[in-house]
Parts: structure tokens; C-alpha cells; sequence
């Protein structure tokens, strides 16, 4: 704080303790020219920093998810901070993670968005299911935090919740070329769809069943309490309904494996689908394999191909380690980026709302994903779910395919 006009920083310690009698002392050039220099050493040491959270199950059968927002997160952060930080109005700040395990539950979401409240956190990768994003939202909008969230529930944005987007549409967006290629490729006449029977399960299960039935395919909703691990009972009414396709949504992918398991055990024959989100290398490994999946086809958020492999190599080079396994890396890693772009266009790392406002109004183009666009209009009454090009996997007679890209859908 100045005491007087024209003090300097070494004027201070040469005063007298009164106005009296006690005369200044001259303080030679060279010492204040030192002075001058430590206080901008000071302040170039306590540059602009702040943090972005990744919340996400970090246990438990959809730690896969989990992992990806974390791996996304670090990603963007890394190549934001090996760049040499990101431009925000006058300051030139560095990024850091903060990670909360939600558990895949309300409640553990809930705890996380706390937590990064208390740590004035306003920006948040994640979570991922809509049990997390349910028990997420009213913290993060009462605390000024943005959520990039993905969740299929029929509520997962809204004009209620201005500070959640979605960073991927749900099968309503993308369902329709998926069920026409597995109709055409593997002749299903009837389906089936398994998910948990909570608000992250039914409201997908529900969703994909329309999309069968719009495509002529009568379908059966079957559900399961979450957590369970021996699915003999379901898998006993699969078989009395005699489905060609048995899908297993938005069913965790440690889940799906075991049900694809025991399915295959039982003696079913008909085909796998997928509605729901990606797993497909952790429902192979606990089901036994491609040759014991057979044939199967599911939604990929990323279309991967030689761009999308250079972030990989990126990643590698940045945190020295594997990226994640799990698709969902890539939309996060799109949706962390647009984030950063917006935080330097709004010129505050610390208003929500102005954020916010920046990133609606982006036009979204990752350097490795492709040409994106903001939609959710027609499903959730605004337009702040990111759309990118995605692709449809498929195993056929225990072969893997190659990806089949699809543009990034328009509300439908």
C-alpha cells in the first residue's frame, strides 16, 4: 500500500518514524533499480493460475469413463500449459486439474461439486452418467460452475441448468444410421434392451427402443438393479423372448461384459448392440473375446483415424503415458479445448455466466475431431450439446471391422 505519492518500495524502510525532525536518507540509483527488479521477479512468480475439475466413477464397473475425463482434463491442461498458458485478458495463466471420484451415483456427484466449490473451482470436465449429472447440476449452477457433462437422461440439459452442456447428443441424435446398418447387416426382426432400472438406464433404454421401433424393429425393455453380478435370472427371460439383438445401452461395460458372458453361455445366438456408449475393449475382455461376442455393433463417439491418432501421440509425448482406452477421451478432450477458447474470448477465468455465454456462441472446430455444432434445441429446449463427427463400430463372425464414420448429427 503507498503512503505517499511518489514513495518508492526502498523510500519506505529509509524514513524516520515521524514527520519531525527525521529527513530521508538518498538512497543510491543502483539500489533502487535492485528494489525495482525483485518486485517484478515477485510478481512474475505468482502468475495467473486456475484449476479445471474432472469428476467421474473412478471405481467400480464404469471406472473406464471415469478415466477418460481424467485423461481429458490432464490432455487439455498439459497442452494448454506447454504452450505457455492461456491468454486471458491482460494475463497469461496456467491450468491445473483437480479430480473427484463421483461414483456414478447423485451422491457421490454431489460431494465432488462441494468439493470443487470449496476450492473455487468454475469449470468442471464431467461427470459422465446421468445419476452423477442429476446429483451435479444444482450445486454447479448455484456455485457459478460449468458443467461439460454427458449424460443421456431426457433432463440431462435445459434452460433451467444455463451452465451445464452436454458433450455428446444421445441416441435420438445418432440411434437412427446405427440400427439401420445392424437391421440391414445382421436381418434383426426383433430386440431387446437391458439397462440399469434407475433414471441413467430407463431413459436411454427408452430412447433406443424408439429408435428401433421407428425403424420397424418391435422391442422388449428388460432392466436390472445396478451392481449386479450374476444376471441368470435375466438372462433366462432373454431367452423366452427370442431376440435377434439383445442391447445393452447404457449398461457400465464391466456390466455388459459379464451379461454378454453368461448370455453366451446360456446358448444365445443372436447379435450384440450397443445404444449406449462406448466399452466395446472392456466388454470384450470380461465377456471372453471376439470369438465369444461373435457379432456386435455400437455407438463410437470418435470416428478415429490417422488426426485423431496424432492426439494420441500427443498425449503420449505430454504425460508420458498411455491415453485412455475409452472413447469418451476425445469428445472431452474437444469439449475441454472449446472451453479454453472461450475462456479467453469471454477475458475471465473467474465469471460462469460470461463463459458461458462465449461458449454457446462458439463455432466449434478441434483440430483433431473435425467440425462440430451445437444443437439440443428439438430434445432439450437449447442448444448447448456438442455435436461431433462419431462412428459405428461392428464385429462381425469375430472379425472387427472397420470404423464407419457418420457427420456430426443436426437435432432431429
Amino acid at each position: 500500500m503507498k503512503r505517499f505519492k511518489n514513495e518508492t518500495h526502498g523510500q519506505r524502510h529509509t524514513m524516520g518514524h515521524g514527520f519531525g525532525g527525521n529527513r530521508m536518507r538518498p538512497i543510491p540509483e543502483i539500489l533502487i533499480a535492485s528494489a525495482t527488479l525483485a518486485l517484478g521477479l515477485s510478481c512474475s512468480a505468482h502468475a495467473c493460475e486456475f484449476k479445471i475439475g474432472a469428476a467421474g466413477p473412478l471405481s467400480g464397473a464404469a471406472t473406464q469413463w471415469g478415466l477418460a475425463i481424467k485423461g481429458a482434463a490432464d490432455f487439455v491442461a498439459a497442452e494448454v500449459n506447454q504452450k505457455g498458458g492461456l491468454k486471458v485478458g491482460g494475463e497469461t495463466c496456467t491450468i491445473s486439474v483437480v479430480s473427484a471420484d463421483s461414483k456414478y451415483t447423485a451422491e457421490g456427484a454431489a460431494a465432488a461439486a462441494n468439493n470443487f466449490a470449496s476450492l473455487g473451482v468454475k469449470f468442471v470436465l464431467g461427470p459422465i452418467g446421468s445419476p452423477e449429472v442429476t446429483g451435479m447440476k444444482p450445486l454447479a449452477t448455484r456455485n457459478k460452475i460449468i458443467m461439460l457433462s454427458d449424460s443421456y437422461a431426457r433432463d440431462a440439459i435445459g434452460p433451467r441448468w444455463p451452465l451445464t452442456f452436454h458433450m455428446g447428443p444421445g441416441p435420438a441424435a445418432w440411434g437412427d444410421p446405427i440400427v439401420k446398418l445392424a437391421k440391414e447387416k445382421f436381418k434383426i426382426k426383433k430386440a431387446l434392451t437391458i439397462a440399469p432400472n434407475d433414471q441413467a438406464g430407463t431413459d436411454v433404454a427408452e430412447v433406443a427402443a424408439q429408435v428401433y421401433k421407428k425403424n420397424g424393429i418391435p422391442t422388449t425393455l428388460e432392466y436390472y438393479q445396478r451392481g449386479t453380478a450374476n444376471f441368470a435370472p435375466i438372462v433366462t427371460r432373454i431367452m423366452s423372448d427370442k431376440p435377434d439383438a439383445v442391447d445393452t445401452v447404457s449398461t457400465p461395460p464391466g456390466d455388459a461384459g459379464i451379461l454378454v458372458k453368461q448370455l453366451r453361455q446360456a446358448g444365445f445366438e443372436g447379435v450384440i448392440g450397443r445404444l449406449g456408449g462406448p466399452g466395446t475393449q472392456e466388454i470384450l475382455r470380461i465377456a471372453g473375446g471376439k470369438d465369444v461376442v461373435r457379432n456386435f455393433y455400437w455407438f463410437e463417439p470418435v470416428y478415429v483415424d490417422d488426426n485423431v491418432r496424432k492426439l494420441q501421440d500427443e498425449y503420449r509425448t505430454l504425460l508420458k503415458a498411455e491415453p485412455p482406452e475409452n472413447n469418451f477421451f476425445y469428445l472431452f478432450v474437444a469439449g475441454g479445448r472449446a472451453l479454453t477458447q472461450a475462456i479467453t474470448a469471454a477475458g475471465t477465468y473467474k465469471d460462469a455466466d460470461k463463459v458461458a455465454e462465449a461458449l454457446r456462441g462458439l463455432q466449434v472446430t478441434d483440430p483433431n475431431l473435425g467440425k462440430g455444432r451445437w444443437i439440443g434445441k428439438a430434445s432439450y429446449g437449447i442448444e448447448q450439446e456438442l455435436s461431433l463427427p462419431f462412428a459405428i463400430g461392428l464385429i462381425e463372425n469375430g472379425e472387427q471391422k472397420p470404423d464407419q464414420r457418420v457427420d456430426a448429427p443436426s437435432d432431429q
